[in-house]
């Protein structure tokens, strides 16, 4: 069968067989391809996220750090390509996402509390279903401070602590977290990385977190992945495998060194491309 574009004509052109990912592969994507204005962003952008581990996602300003999760998440259309999760399309996959502006994230007229279940009721669980989840998020966070509160009655901090604990409501298969600490105080930042870094030690979710801050990226990442400028490819993809949990005493151990160093080599090379 042949297509006409445009007076042309063309012989349609067989789709090419999904090729999956290595063994532990949990994200596979192939052939990403999303234009803006007529430019392109992503072309034929294919990248393996694996399976139990965090993969952070650094590179030039305007690469598409946010928008490569947005697409996976499914909160932006991609123009062509393919995303599978273990096999499963997005809508047969659990996934959680921690946007980085906790303030619009969280419904101002719900408690924080309710805000936390939103999914849980969603997904239709019972109210003893939903008080259980609850007592084990506020179990795992250490929560001092009052969920029956409205958001706009928190700190920025408890608020952004309330998000995280919504996206983990209902136990996701993956995690995004778009830079969810870039507009908390230095205390909480540290306090939420503890946190997640618990989580993650407690259930093995799967996490793809966007950071502008280079030594974040390197501390809670297993992988961390490095782009160019657009249209954007993949500069380097460095592995990090320093034990958890990770401590302030990380920062200055040889491999963290060592892979923060490499990472801003690579930064700046594509940024002087």
């Amino acid at each position: 069968m042949n297509s006409v574009i445009n007076g042309p004509v063309y012989a349609d052109i067989p789709k090419p067989a999904f090729q999956p990912g290595p063994a532990g592969t949990h994200i596979t994507i192939r052939g990403l391809t999303k234009y803006f204005a007529g430019w392109p962003l992503y072309e034929n952008f294919d990248l393996d996220i694996p399976k139990g581990k965090i993969v952070s996602i650094f590179g030039p300003n305007g690469c598409g750090k946010s928008t490569l999760i947005n697409m996976i998440s499914g909160l932006v259309p991609i123009d062509k390509g393919e995303i599978l999760f273990d096999g499963k399309s997005l809508k047969d996959t659990k996934i959680g996402y921690v946007f980085q502006n906790y303030r619009e994230a969280l419904f101002p007229w719900m408690r924080t509390i309710d805000n936390i279940a939103y999914p849980l009721k969603l997904e239709g669980k019972s109210k003893n279903e939903v008080d259980r989840r609850m007592e084990e998020l506020v179990a795992s966070f250490d929560v001092k401070f009052d969920l029956n509160r409205y958001p706009y009655e928190l700190s920025g901090g408890q608020q952004q602590t309330a998000s995280i604990m919504r996206a983990l409501a209902p136990k996701p298969e993956v995690l995004f977290l778009d830079e969810p600490f870039s507009a908390l105080d230095f205390e909480m930042t540290l306090f939420i990385r503890e946190k997640l870094q618990e989580v993650f030690i407690q259930t093995g979710t799967t996490m793809m977190l966007v950071s502008h801050d280079l030594e974040e990226a390197v501390y809670l990442a297993d992988q961390v992945l490095l782009l160019t400028k657009r249209p954007t490819s993949i500069a380097e993809i460095l592995h990090y495998n320093d034990p958890r949990p990770r401590t302030v005493a990380t920062l200055s151990e040889a491999n963290f060194v060592a892979t923060k160093k490499r990472s801003l080599e690579v930064f700046q090379r594509e940024v002087r491309r």
